[in-house]
């Protein structure tokens, strides 16, 4: 082997190793999730509720139709099953507006709300692509007091779908539109991928917060006395 050669192959198994690692890592894909009320990925998500991975894709709890588990079957997701985590019950009245927002528009056979192994509602999706974000109104005739909502996306042209659990508090009290918040929080609930100016004001956990200056992503609660969120007190 030439001197020419022999340095070629050399560089070459250095600089391979180099590109190898320099290569991103695969990305899941998201899709969609019950925001309003607030589902478990969704409190996760918003840090309402400590979690493990799933605060970083709310959008992607999937899996095989048919289940009627918070996770999807999915192990990283297993925090959504844990009922002991201290979720944050949404008060609402007997009917209410589920919403959805969706991030990867995928044909829809249905969509399906359960309670337990009980069926409440369900909508056609006819196969077509859903807007962005989608709502349904449910009437929960016949249930009362705290109850978990299992929410189901399913996709036409796979075998899966998408799950969100959410924890409501039917004939709590509610206006009909959807708040998150406990009591009489009447101000907007945060959201962590908001953009808030000075002066703003937010409901989260049960307390109103003002914004002192402009902020996002930082959770009303968490800055402490000297920190961007003014605390206004109990809702």
């Amino acid at each position: 082997m030439s001197m020419k050669r022999k340095v070629a192959v050399a560089v070459g198994a250095l600089v391979a190793p180099v590109v190898a690692i320099s290569l991103p890592a695969p990305t899941a894909s998201a899709h969609g999730w019950v925001v309003s009320p607030g589902s478990r990925q969704d409190q996760c998500a918003n840090r309402v509720v400590q979690c493990g991975q799933i605060k970083w894709e709310p959008a992607s709890v999937e899996g095989p139709k048919g289940l009627r588990d918070c996770s999807g079957g999915d192990p990283r997701w297993a925090d959504l099953d844990d009922d002991s985590k201290g979720w944050r019950v949404t008060p609402i009245g007997t009917t209410h507006t589920f919403t959805w927002t969706i991030e990867a528009r995928h044909a829809t056979s249905n969509w399906q709300y359960f309670i337990g192994d009980q069926k409440v509602a369900q909508f056609d999706g006819r196969g077509a692509q859903p807007p962005a974000s989608v709502s349904h109104q449910l009437d929960f005739g016949g249930f009362t007091g705290r109850q978990k909502v299992l929410a189901v996306w399913n996709i036409a042209d796979t075998a899966n779908a998408f799950y969100a659990c959410i924890d409501v508090n039917i004939g709590g009290g509610d206006d009909g539109g959807g708040d998150d918040e406990p009591g009489d929080c009447i101000a907007p609930v945060w959201n962590a991928g908001s953009v808030y100016t000075g002066g703003e004001t937010v409901s989260h956990g049960g307390r109103t917060w003002r914004a002192k200056w402009w902020v996002t992503g930082e959770e009303p609660g968490a800055t402490g006395e000297w920190g961007v969120w003014e605390d206004l007190g109990a809702c």
